[in-house]
């Protein structure tokens, strides 16, 4: 079989085939009487095995060690292999994602794409100085594309850094949302957490749709921070975890203040009043829980609380009487 015939039943170039040859890879059993190479079928054979192995990543050298030498395996080598395609998947895979990063801030020329190349770099730096200002600079011209933002704040522990993230989110348009909820998702606690107050930060209806989403989570941490932001927006859905929140001393004088915010409304002020006492009255609340509750009673104004504090202010634990009548008076002296 001529070159020729062997190029068109192998896809491999005359061209390779000669470099093949050269590295004494594969040489062709026979010569015509012109001289011409002639390829036999075990030669095209080995051809084929050559490109199989290429095909797996294998160089040259490493071709002809497979076919020639017998006490060659493949283990260590395949296991070589898959790590360094792991490898460069990874990178690809990061230059991708830097190529979209780039797309998404839509560069009007190549000094923008230059800026913007600084700051994702400037986000990955392990200087806390250089994240944080690379935080604060997404309110430039170019700005920090929010997937990069996004990314840095869940995994951000420096609390100084963080808290820049988190303004840079707020001011970064209507994608962090969606892309944040995602995070509350995380086996990661501390990521959870991270996800949660940056959406406490943003003001904007898909956040505060997040948030009532993540009062029914099952980390006690992302409700109770998802509570305190919608209780300062007004929203009563945030009450049954507010009140939860007193009973387990959990962050209880933020939640009490929220609590006092939502009680503007005088429909609410009478269900918060209501859920209070309701948790007073079981027999098992002990007496630290108690007094909460009954503090709490003071941010709520109307009728209900006040009755509330009346009964309380002669309750068989002098503690919680004690903080009742004094709350009154308070009342009283407004």
């Amino acid at each position: 079989m001529l070159i020729g015939e062997v190029v068109r039943r192998s896809g491999v170039s005359a061209r390779m085939l000669r470099h093949y040859e050269s590295l004494g890879l594969v040489r062709p059993s026979g010569r015509t009487g012109s001289g011409y190479r002639e390829y036999s079928g075990e030669d095209v054979q080995r051809i084929f095995r050559i490109e199989s192995l290429r095909s797996l990543g294998l160089s040259l050298r490493e071709v002809g060690r497979a076919l020639d030498d017998p006490g060659f395996t493949p283990s260590a080598l395949v296991d070589d292999l898959i790590r360094h395609t792991r490898e460069r998947i990874a990178a690809e895979t990061e230059l991708l994602t830097r190529l979209r990063r780039i797309d998404a801030a839509d560069p009007a020329d190549w000094e923008d794409v230059l800026q913007v190349v600084a700051l994702l770099r400037a986000l990955a730096s392990k200087s806390a100085d250089a994240r944080q200002r690379a935080a604060l600079s997404s309110a430039d011209e170019v700005p920090v594309p929010v997937e990069a933002l996004v990314e840095a704040a869940l995994s951000e522990t420096e609390p100084n850094v963080a808290g820049a993230l988190r303004w840079a989110l707020a001011r970064s348009g209507d994608r962090g949302p969606a892309l944040l909820a995602e995070g509350l998702g995380s086996p990661v606690a501390a990521v959870r957490e991270r996800a949660v107050r940056s959406l406490a930060e943003i003001s904007d209806g898909e956040a505060t749709a997040q948030l009532r989403g993540a009062l029914a989570h099952s980390d006690v941490v992302v409700r109770g921070h998802a509570a305190l932001a919608l209780g300062t927006r007004g929203v009563a859905d945030a009450v049954p975890t507010l009140i939860d929140m007193i009973v387990a001393g959990r962050n209880d004088t933020d939640a009490a203040d929220a609590l006092s915010v939502l009680a503007a409304d005088s429909a609410t002020a009478d269900r918060i009043a209501a859920g209070l006492v309701d948790r007073l009255a079981h027999d098992s609340m002990e007496g630290p829980v108690r007094g909460r509750l009954t503090q709490a009673l003071a941010g709520i104004p109307g009728t209900r609380a006040a009755g509330a504090l009346g009964e309380l202010s002669h309750d068989v634990d002098r503690a919680v009487a004690l903080t009742a009548a004094y709350l009154l008076q308070l009342r009283d002296a407004r």
